[in-house]
């Protein structure tokens, strides 16, 4: 493979959905930050300060923008828990490459979720999560805390995946890539956090729907793509092996990293064009008021996920804003050849 050491500078981004923020953020954070201290979530200093470096109640306060108050911060809550577990114990550290290490942690972490009633033992990660749980059957109704349990479950499982992979040096190609980074991102749990947030329940047969699952599908795609753009330049430095969709084209396809990068764009925008064209198309339908409170809710998902990350020293080093593109990088409407997602252009 060859590749080019210079930056890589971001492409404008093809996002036809207006940017919105909740009124109350500047709350929300102050909020949850001192849940964080109530639960004993940081374990020192540079954890706090990690934390807070996040901008956790901002990325979801984008995510929510028209959210009641208390349903935003149990989702801020576990937006600020997320990216902490995520980077101790799914990224680095004796679980983030132990195979072995990696599922009976995270098992037992996610039966404290399951059954939030039951005793979480002494792990503050699992303490931490179940009061967020236990908030959620509190709040909500059973069947949306469910959900969102669920999701967690996908989520851990495919770290688990990835676990595996980091372990035997592997990089995905781009059908087990897409697949993997599906529910690695953390996509789903965040995505479930939506009714969570907004209040109104979907029904199930709408929210279970083929369309609706691939419309969700679509916005996690498309988020955890646009976050492989934003955290390159990071994740290079630690590995240049690192799974991102930019290597793994570069990779497998023997292209140069910019190339790569613009590849991964267009990728990206036929997915956000197929996203915006079933949206129309579902919405048009008679459907629930929930269920539309939930669609709009992907695209604001979409949007503020950029917003968020073009800002946050998360993923420090990247180049400036590079605007927003009238058009997509890649106008087809036929679908992409992946077999884990080409169904999104289905018949739905």
């Amino acid at each position: 493979m060859t590749t080019v050491d210079a930056p890589i500078d971001l492409h404008p981004f093809y996002c036809p959905v207006d940017a919105a923020i909740h009124p109350r953020v500047a709350e929300s954070e102050r909020d949850a930050l001192a849940w964080v201290e109530r639960v004993g979530l940081a374990a020192d200093d540079r954890q706090r300060e990690s934390l807070r470096h996040t901008l956790s109640a901002e990325f979801y306060a984008r995510f929510a923008p028209f959210a009641d108050y208390d349903g935003l911060q149990l989702a801020v809550r576990w937006v600020y828990w997320g990216f902490i577990f995520d980077d101790r114990r799914c990224d680095t550290g004796r679980f983030g490459d132990d195979p072995a290490r990696f599922p009976p942690m995270a098992g037992a972490v996610q039966r404290v979720m399951d059954a939030p009633w039951c005793d979480p033992g002494d792990d503050r990660y699992a303490r931490s999560v179940q009061d967020i749980v236990r908030g959620m059957y509190e709040l909500r109704t059973p069947t949306q805390a469910r959900r969102f349990t669920d999701a967690h479950r996908a989520w851990l499982f495919s770290v688990t995946w990835q676990v595996a992979n980091r372990a035997r040096g592997h990089l995905p190609d781009l059908p087990e890539y897409t697949a993997l980074r599906l529910q690695t991102a953390g996509g789903s749990p965040t995505i479930a956090l939506l009714e969570i947030a907004n209040g109104p329940e979907v029904p199930g047969a709408e929210m279970d729907s083929p369309a609706v699952r691939a419309l969700t599908e679509m916005a996690i795609t498309v988020a955890s793509w646009d976050n492989d753009f934003h955290s390159l330049h990071r994740e290079l430095r630690e590995s240049r092996d690192y799974p991102n969709l930019v290597t793994v084209l570069a990779h497998h396809r023997g292209l140069r990293r910019d190339e790569a990068a613009a590849e991964a764009v267009r990728l990206r925008d036929r997915v956000m064009t197929r996203f915006l064209r079933l949206r129309e198309i579902v919405t048009a339908r008679p459907v629930s008021e929930a269920l539309r409170t939930y669609l709009d809710g992907l695209g604001h998902a979409i949007r503020g996920n950029i917003d968020w990350a073009l800002n946050v020293p998360r993923y420090d080093g990247i180049a400036p804003h590079p605007g927003w593109a009238e058009r997509p990088s890649d106008p087809s409407t036929e679908p992409l050849p992946i077999p884990a997602i080409s169904w999104w252009w289905d018949d739905l």
